[in-house]
C-alpha cells in the first residue's frame, strides 16, 4: 500500500505544479492537472497528468508511459529540469492516486464501477509579491476534498472524504508539510521555472484578421470576422456600422489554436442589400492601436 504521508514528507517537488487560464499581467501560476480512471479504455492510460504555466501546457506524464516529458517550447531548453527525476517523483504521486481512488470506490462499494478521480493543484506568484495556492480533488464530476492552508486542514467535501481526511491528518506534520508546499516550497518552483519562461509567458503575438460573409436566399447576410493566432488569449471583438457598436448575432469563445495562440471570431446579420460600411473593430495588448477591417460587400 502507498501511502500520502512519506512522499509529502520525502519529496518535495511532488505536488508541484478550473481549468488553467490566461493569467493577467505580471501573474503567474503553476497549475497540475490530474485524471485518473478506474476502468480506462484500452490503450488509454489509467492516470494522466498535465502541468500548465499559466495557460501554456509545460509537461505532461501518464501512467502508461511512465515518463514526464516536456510540451511545446520547452522541449526545447536545455537545464530548465531534471526530467528522470520527474518522472520518479510522478511515479509516486500515481501511487498515492491510485490508493485513493480505491479507498473512494471502497467506501461506497463499487470496486467494478468506472469513475473517475480529478485533481488540480498549485500555486500563483504576482510581481507585487503577493501570493496563492490551491488544492483540490473531485471524484465523478462532484467536489470531493480540498486543502484549507489558513485552518490549516483538508476539508471534506464528500462522505468519502472523510476517511481521505483521518489518513492525510494521522499526525500534525503531514498537514503542516502540506501547508509548507503550497506556501513556500510551490512558489519556489515556480520562481525557477519562470527564470527560463518568462519570455514564453510575457510574448505578445498580434491578431491575424479575416472578414467574410455568406447570403441566404438574397435576404441576409451573415458577417463573419475571425481573429487568430494571437497571444494572451484577451481580445475585443465586435462589429461596428458607420462607426457605432452593433449587437453580435454570436460572439464566439476564445479557443486554442494550437502552438500556444487563440481565435476567436463575431457574427453579425445585416439585410442583404445593405451597403452601409460595417467594420470589425479588434483590441489586443500586442497591437499598437485598435484595428479596424471593413467589410466591403463582396467579400
Amino acid at each position: 500500500m502507498v501511502t500520502i504521508v512519506p512522499v509529502l514528507l520525502s519529496l518535495p517537488l511532488l505536488l508541484g505544479p478550473v481549468v488553467p487560464q490566461e493569467a493577467q499581467a505580471g501573474r503567474y501560476i503553476l497549475t497540475y492537472l490530474y485524471t485518473g480512471l478506474s476502468r480506462p479504455g484500452e490503450g488509454y492510460p489509467w492516470l494522466q497528468g498535465t502541468v500548465f504555466l499559466n495557460d501554456q501546457a509545460f509537461f505532461h506524464y501518464d501512467s502508461e508511459s511512465g515518463k514526464a516529458e516536456p510540451l511545446g517550447p520547452w522541449r526545447h531548453i536545455q537545464g530548465m529540469k531534471d526530467w528522470e527525476k520527474e518522472s520518479q517523483l510522478q511515479k509516486f504521486r500515481e501511487g498515492i492516486y491510485l490508493e485513493t481512488l480505491q479507498d473512494i470506490m471502497a467506501y461506497y462499494n463499487d470496486s467494478n464501477g468506472s469513475h473517475i478521480l480529478q485533481e488540480r493543484l498549485g500555486c500563483e506568484l504576482q510581481n507585487n509579491g503577493s501570493r496563492g495556492a490551491f488544492w483540490k480533488s473531485a471524484y465523478d464530476g462532484k467536489d470531493f476534498i480540498e486543502f484549507n492552508k489558513e485552518i490549516p486542514a483538508w476539508v471534506p467535501l464528500d462522505p468519502a472524504a472523510w476517511n481521505t481526511k483521518k489518513k492525510w491528518e494521522a499526525e500534525e506534520v503531514y498537514v503542516q508539510r502540506a501547508k509548507a508546499y503550497l506556501e513556500e516550497e510551490c512558489p519556489g518552483i515556480l520562481q525557477g521555472y519562470l527564470n527560463h519562461s518568462r519570455h514564453i509567458l510575457d510574448r505578445q503575438d498580434p491578431p491575424s484578421v479575416a472578414v467574410t460573409s455568406h447570403t441566404i436566399r438574397g435576404k441576409k447576410s451573415t458577417l463573419r470576422c475571425q481573429a487568430y493566432d494571437f497571444y494572451p488569449g484577451g481580445i475585443d471583438l465586435h462589429w461596428t456600422r458607420n462607426n457605432e457598436v452593433q449587437g453580435s448575432e454570436s460572439a464566439g469563445d476564445i479557443l486554442p489554436s494550437g502552438g500556444g495562440t487563440y481565435l476567436s471570431s463575431v457574427m453579425l446579420e445585416v439585410p442583404a442589400q445593405d451597403r452601409e460600411l460595417y467594420s470589425c473593430h479588434v483590441e489586443h495588448s500586442a497591437l499598437a492601436q485598435p484595428l479596424s477591417v471593413p467589410w466591403d460587400g463582396r467579400q
